[in-house]
């Protein structure tokens, strides 16, 4: 039992922000499963900042995109068919092996899920990018009673579980985003203490001083640049920084100027520690059990932007960097 999938290949690499012909679109004939084999059609895909990376040749903590074949990324699918005894059609299985409509894969490629939860939650708050935000909150800044939160890129994937772990905890919590839609956002749905529209702000330090007239102990930063150097400033003595990307980077073909105060780490004593969810693994099953808990009393919930369909993957991608998403940028494929 063969199916067909369309796949996104890589062609090239970006120079600078990708553009359309960097990808191509094909379609391949799936065989049918053999033994410790399985079919999979994908449901749903994720678009995470971190495979701007994978674009380039630059070394990092995964091996870059091969050209000429099928991208990578998080998906949640179910089983067509399978050649091993301890998966049957309709399980839902997780898999990095997004950016297509469906595989054929070890079973060592996949991992079942628990259908307690929607399905493309397992890309969200209950997936790598919950346990992002769970690790890099509760672990690289260690979160302590009475600590004021900054994080950049509030309304984003990782940025909106920081947000509503820190608030669910009873922390002051501080968001920026860019432009008034998202910082309605921050206000209206997360119910952040502050929002700033960073795009509205000719200083973005001086605006942080505003919402934190007591300073911030911990900040989570997903964008770098100005917003490290106005969380550098407005730090209280002793304030840890959870590191976990800086998406104001990841398109440039030139180093940021900022930050300009790194000296402050240094004379306010701070931690500034960098993290890779991947090396946290594991913690899964204690972060899975927080997040169920607390999504279960309806204190944590899935923030998502939906594009449908393999052909809108692109658009999605793109998403994340021109502003125009909402908490986690999905594809719905099933």
């Amino acid at each position: 039992m063969g199916m067909r999938s369309r796949e996104v290949r890589l062609e090239r690499r970006p120079n600078g922000a990708p553009v359309a012909e960097d990808f191509s679109f094909a379609e391949v004939q799936l065989p049918p499963p053999g033994p410790g084999e399985v079919q999979v059609r994908n449901l749903w895909m994720t678009m995470d900042p971190a495979m701007r990376g994978r674009m380039s040749e630059a070394r990092s903590y995964v091996p870059p995109f091969e050209l000429g074949k099928a991208m990578e990324g998080p998906a949640v699918g179910e089983i067509v068919a399978s050649g091993d005894p301890a998966f049957a059609p309709g399980d839902l299985v997780w898999s990095r092996l997004g950016w297509r409509e469906g595989f054929i894969a070890p079973v060592t490629k996949v991992e079942k899920r628990e259908r307690d939860l929607p399905p493309q939650a397992y890309l969200g708050f209950a997936g790598m990018t919950g346990l992002t935000a769970w690790v890099g909150l509760l672990h690289a800044a260690a979160l302590k009673p009475g600590d004021v939160v900054f994080v950049s890129a509030a309304s984003g994937g990782v940025g909106s579980v920081v947000c509503q772990i820190a608030k669910l905890m009873g922390h002051k919590v501080i968001g920026a985003a860019g432009g008034p839609r998202k910082q309605a956002f921050l206000t209206d749905v997360l119910k952040l203490d502050g929002a700033i529209d960073y795009k509205a702000e000719p200083s973005l330090t001086k605006a942080l001083a505003r919402a934190a007239p007591d300073g911030i102990d911990v900040y989570f930063d997903n964008v770098g640049g100005e917003h490290l150097q106005a969380a550098l400033a407005i730090a209280n003595k002793g304030a840890r920084f959870a590191l976990c990307g800086m998406i104001s980077q990841y398109n440039s073909t030139e180093p940021s100027a900022a930050p300009r105060n790194l000296t402050q780490a240094v004379t306010k004593e701070l931690r500034l520690q960098g993290f890779i969810a991947l090396n946290h693994l594991d913690k899964m099953d204690a972060f899975l059990a927080d997040v169920r808990s607390w999504h279960a009393a309806g204190q944590l919930e899935q923030v998502e932007t939906v594009y449908e369909g393999l052909d809108r993957s692109l658009d999605a991608f793109n998403g994340l960097f021109n502003g125009e998403g909402l908490g986690k940028m999905l594809v719905k494929l099933g």
